[in-house]
């Protein structure tokens, strides 16, 4: 079937079948009843989903994974072991689930028995694959960054508002309390007009020089690359072929922006939390970096860059501060981090280099008590969970799709900020920049047909 045709047709099977609940015995998971089960698709099977998107959403009886993606056949393999294991121990029965198989998610899409898919994917298979499960109406977890650039985060967001899907940003320090308490404290002005924010993100090393390699017959490297351009395969630009560590794609910029989009989006999404700028984003941007004069491995190394928001805030990012958010006030600073958490063993910073999870300039400001009628933030005790309870509610998540998209717009602002000397102006209603025709063409990249969100039939 042709991808264009594909999509009609699955668009199509969204909107006109109805959704018939599989039949489980109910007593097996406790008080869920089998039309409670919000039923999953998991969209990629590597390091991440393995380690965190999907062991954290198996945790809930509400959910049931019955079905896995991958373009790699051997990690298609481990994802539908992993899912029938967990089922197994979990009901004493060998035979409880029998995870369906794809290696296309197009695919998988069309199945009308799956609610909601996880996207696990390398950072330039994030938009795509959201936007057309949306357009299916399956709700959607996607791990962040939300988009390669600026144009199709925009789409996104508006498909995903249009469709009225839930979606939920892998954002998941919104769901770790110290991050809630902070940026509560820093809006009820504990620590006095807050004028500076200071973040400590650490960059990435060059790497070693890579010859080409012989595509695995395990991989469908074409449809891996998807819509950036046809370059040779070689193991440490993809990922381990034994193995989950840390991929190597994650520091190529043809798949990403490097460590201001890694963890940037993270760091971001928290400190526009407590600045109240969740909906808008800088009126400036400018920055410095370090770029690898050689190796495979090309995103930014050491770097600054400086925001400036409307309402008076200057925004410092670097790797030369501690990991983590730093507040600063006229009567006071706040510092949060993640303390001793990580959501894989192959995070970029260890438990043993990561700072106190909270800190303040006088302890008195954490003791503080926020009253009844002021600022009470939402909250949430687990990102994934936080997702399902919301598509079975209707209400919106803790990180929905447009927060998300703000987030990741000041991560993709800084990386055409580092390519470019002197300050930036940016208009964050318009989400373009002010007369820099250099800077507005980087908002987009180029896309290799078939794959792309500017292929897909909206």
């Amino acid at each position: 079937m042709k991808r264009r045709t594909l999509l009609k047709s699955m668009a199509t099977t969204a909107a006109g079948i109805m959704v018939v609940p599989t039949i489980v015995p109910s007593a097996v998971f406790g008080k869920n009843a089998p039309s409670n089960h919000i039923r999953i698709g998991q969209i990629g099977c590597g390091r991440i989903a393995r380690s965190h998107d999907m062991e954290e959403t198996l945790k809930y009886d509400k959910a049931r994974f019955i079905a896995v993606c991958d373009l790699d056949s051997n990690r298609l393999k481990d994802g539908k072991e992993m899912v029938e294991k967990y089922y197994a121990q979990k009901t004493g029965n060998t035979n409880y689930m029998d995870v369906k198989i794809y290696d296309d998610y197009h695919e998988m899409l069309l199945n009308p028995d799956i609610d909601a898919v996880i996207i696990s994917t390398p950072d330039h298979w994030h938009s795509q694959p959201a936007i057309e499960a949306a357009l299916a109406k399956k709700h959607v977890y996607l791990q962040k960054p939300t988009s390669l650039t600026i144009t199709e985060g925009r789409l996104l967001s508006d498909i995903v508002h249009r469709q009225g899907i839930i979606l939920q940003v892998g954002t998941q320090q919104r769901s770790s309390a110290q991050f809630r308490v902070a940026a509560e404290l820093v809006r009820n002005g504990r620590i006095g007009k807050l004028h500076t924010v200071k973040i400590g993100l650490p960059g990435d090393p060059s790497g070693p020089e890579a010859t080409e390699m012989p595509v695995p017959k395990n991989l469908n490297y074409d449809m891996w690359l998807g819509s950036t351009p046809e370059i040779p395969y070689t193991e440490i630009g993809v990922h381990p072929q034994v193995g989950y560590g840390r991929p190597g794609w994650l520091r190529r910029e043809q798949y990403g922006a490097g460590m201001i989009t890694g963890w940037g989006q993270h760091h971001y999404d928290s400190a526009s939390w407590g600045m109240d700028t969740e909906y808008t984003g800088p009126v400036s941007v400018e920055a410095v970096a370090q770029f690898p004069k050689s190796g495979f491995w090309d995103v930014h190394g050491d770097f600054m860059v400086k925001h400036e928001y409307a309402n008076g805030i200057s925004v410092y990012t670097s790797g030369g501060y501690t990991n983590g958010i730093r507040y600063e006030g006229t009567e006071g600073w706040i510092f949060v981090s993640r303390g001793n958490y990580v959501a894989s063993a192959s995070d970029p910073v260890s438990k043993a280099n990561s700072s106190k999870a909270l800190d303040a300039s006088d302890p008195k400001i954490l003791e503080s008590k926020i009253g009844e009628n002021e600022i009470h933030l939402d909250k949430s005790d687990e990102q994934h969970g936080n997702w399902l309870d919301c598509i079975q509610s209707g209400q919106q998540p803790i990180s929905p799709v447009e927060i998300g998209h703000r987030a990741c717009s000041v991560c993709l602002i800084s990386h055409i900020a580092m390519k470019i000397p002197g300050k930036l102006e940016w208009d964050p209603k318009a989400e373009r920049f002010k007369n820099n025709d250099l800077a507005n063409s980087m908002l987009s990249r180029p896309q290799r047909y078939p794959y792309g969100t500017n292929y897909i039939k909206i």
